[in-house]
């Protein structure tokens, strides 16, 4: 179990990396027209991009706590290991497909394609969308199968994992609302071509969390 960990702790570590490289270029969440200008200074000289950064590397730690309690309290003799719904397989999916559409209206922005900026936002929010919702169906069929929260420590990690996730995935769907007004506003790519870009590499950011935490939930 250890090594797994381990192996799951270096598989995120350097997928972290290469996603904090992605906003070195980058302005903040929502960065006004006035800053665009400003998008390829040094890191230092931008507080938000610094924020942003370090905004993930919290939510890293954050993670390896949770894992690494998981893995001590699995040790313990009262842990009864879950049955992960099928489901899971498909709502993984579905947030792959999620942030691969985000990564095509990433790619429109950068290439000043404004006309696909709308529909690509609005996929990603529908793909996006139907993950959460299909962990919430996921829940009921955990507890169709007589699995409930307080049966057993394995269960209610299982709740918690996901609902963390879950509402993490709730937290970047705000700053994907606001990319949608400015656009339905009248806003072009270079407008919110950086808003764009963090809220991608957010998303694969909870991609690759998410991969972590279903390959540790089947593995145990």
């Amino acid at each position: 179990m250890e090594f797994i960990l381990l192996i799951l702790a270096v598989i995120l570590a350097v997928f972290l990396g290469w996603l904090l490289k992605q906003t070195f270029n980058a302005t903040p969440w929502v960065a006004d027209v006035a800053a665009e200008s400003a998008h390829q200074a040094p890191l230092g000289a931008n507080a938000k991009t610094v924020a942003l950064t370090v905004l993930l590397a919290v939510m890293t730690s954050f993670f390896a706590l949770i894992l690494s309690a998981y893995a001590e309290r699995m040790e313990l003799g009262d842990w009864v290991p879950l049955t992960e719904p099928a489901l899971l397989w498909a709502n993984t999916g579905i947030l792959v497909a999620a942030s691969l559409a985000f990564q095509w209206t990433r790619n429109a922005a950068i290439n000043e394609q404004s006309a696909r900026l709308m529909p690509g936002l609005i996929v990603t929010g529908a793909l996006t969308i139907a993950f959460i919702v299909g962990q919430y169906f996921a829940w009921r069929l955990v507890n169709a199968s007589g699995q409930y929260l307080g049966s057993n420590p394995a269960n209610a990690f299982f709740f918690f994992l996901t609902g963390v996730h879950a509402l993490h995935i709730l937290g970047g769907l705000f700053v994907w609302v606001r990319a949608i007004q400015r656009l339905a506003s009248g806003g072009q790519a270079t407008a919110v071509r950086q808003s764009i870009e963090l809220c991608a590499v957010y998303w694969h950011y909870l991609l690759l969390v998410w991969l972590v935490l279903f390959g540790l939930l089947l593995s145990t």
